[in-house]
């Protein structure tokens, strides 16, 4: 596997047109692109190359954009861009919660793709500044530094996303937060259009991850007709 690239950028677009337009505005602006024609060798790049960012097509030949992402969330953390003709607002949610970061519908300004890049690549590479710190709550411990969980001792892969929540609400046990605020944990700069419904299926994935039972946690508790919190420590121990 090859060393990362900090400018380095995967379009993975079945539209010879479409990605050479997006390639070249990302050259302009200092980006390394490199171009897929299809999901599998889409997928086969950017585990070898491991690119800052992949821009990502739904409706690709060989394995579509859906698949990609999931099989990709699998290995890694890489930020991802969808790229779709269809618009609806269930696929908008479909994809942020496979993990996608965000979600851009055809026909798109070519510039404003580059914005969404500047600003996804923003809102991700400070979580890498935080400084070592460990979150710990009985059986469930987030090392901000490695930005690695374990629960019971094992290691437990995070989205990105799911990151950004259990980060918010283990570092202030207790506390109620609407669902509002973790979308801005979520999407901190306000440029993605989402709803809150994103960020319940996200808390039911995480509590796949982090709970003994998921159907009666203990840990990532619910605040009715309000939002979540994260329980005190006595409480979840």
């Amino acid at each position: 596997m090859t060393s990362q690239d900090a400018r380095e950028v995967l379009i993975i677009e079945d539209d010879r047109n479409t990605a050479a337009l997006v390639a070249l505005y990302l050259e302009r602006d200092g980006f390394r692109p490199l171009t897929a024609e299809n999901g599998e060798d889409g997928l086969a790049l950017a585990l070898k190359h491991r690119p800052v960012l992949v821009i990502l097509d739904l409706m690709l030949p060989r394995m579509d954009g859906w698949e990609v992402c999931r099989r990709l969330r699998r290995r890694s953390e890489v930020p991802v861009i969808m790229l779709t003709a269809r618009g609806e607002e269930i696929d908008r949610v479909a994809g942020l919660t496979l993990g996608a970061d965000d979600y851009v519908v055809k026909p798109f300004s070519p510039s404003e793709l580059v914005a969404r890049v500047k600003a996804v690549l923003r809102r991700v590479r400070p979580l890498k500044e935080d400084p070592s710190t460990v979150l710990t709550h009985g059986e469930v411990v987030l090392d901000l530094d490695k930005r690695r969980l374990t629960v019971k001792g094992q290691a437990v892969d995070l989205t990105p996303h799911e990151y950004a929540l259990l980060k918010a609400l283990m570092a202030s046990p207790g506390r109620i937060f609407t669902r509002e605020e973790l979308l801005h944990h979520l999407y901190p700069e306000g440029d993605t259009v989402v709803i809150a419904r994103v960020v319940d299926v996200h808390i039911g994935k995480l509590r796949q991850k982090v709970e003994p039972d998921p159907a009666r946690p203990r840990h990532i508790l619910t605040v009715r007709g309000i939002g979540y919190r994260y329980a005190d420590p006595e409480q979840a121990a």
